[in-house]
């Protein structure tokens, strides 16, 4: 849901989610419109922490790079685009800072959006598009009504590749991760 008519920008979000009343909120930003994004479900929650968890133990001395959940990115190219990815991966030796205590100054290697019951398709693959274009890697969008998940790339000419993976499939680290994969039975028993 939309907040205003205005156009906001990193820092106006800064000082939006700094202020007292706004404590308990959760923003992104979108072309310079400010969405606030409504709490999630158990079931969300706990996906998102196996998934995190899952990463966490893979590289436990976070020597290939920084999990988070939850964390605000954006590219330096496009200060009116943040994004929260429910489960980030960015990999060691980007330009950014190895930890930053504001928003994250480069898009993640590695982002997870969990559909939930408010979301449509169409929205998370726009929010897919949007991790892509501004440097992210690969896009895991896993389906919990449906025990699947979606993997998005670009391809050599810049375009969004889809794969589907069932439930007896695994989602792979791919280049960000190497030799990572979750089985999807394992996240979803």
């Amino acid at each position: 849901m939309a907040i205003q008519q205005r156009a906001y920008d990193i820092d106006d979000l800064w000082q939006l989610v700094c202020q007292a009343e706004n404590a308990d909120k959760h923003f992104e930003l979108i072309n310079g419109e400010l969405f606030e994004m409504a709490p999630t479900g158990e079931e969300h929650g706990l996906l998102a922490g196996d998934i995190f968890h899952f990463i966490r133990l893979f590289d436990p001395e976070r020597k290939l790079g920084i999990p988070a959940v939850d964390a605000g990115y954006y590219s330096p190219d496009d200060p009116n685009t943040l994004l929260s990815p429910d489960v980030a991966f960015r990999r060691t030796g980007r330009n950014a800072p190895p930890l930053t205590k504001t928003f994250v100054p480069v898009m993640p290697d590695l982002a997870v959006e969990i559909v939930s019951p408010s979301n449509t398709m169409a929205q998370i693959r726009r929010k897919a598009a949007l991790y892509l274009q501004h440097g992210t890697q690969l896009v895991w969008i896993v389906i919990p009504n449906k025990w699947t998940a979606e993997v998005c790339r670009l391809d050599a000419d810049g375009k969004i590749q889809s794969t589907f993976i069932d439930a007896d499939g695994a989602l792979s680290g791919e280049q960000v991760l190497p030799g990572f994969n979750l089985n999807l039975s394992a996240l979803f028993s």
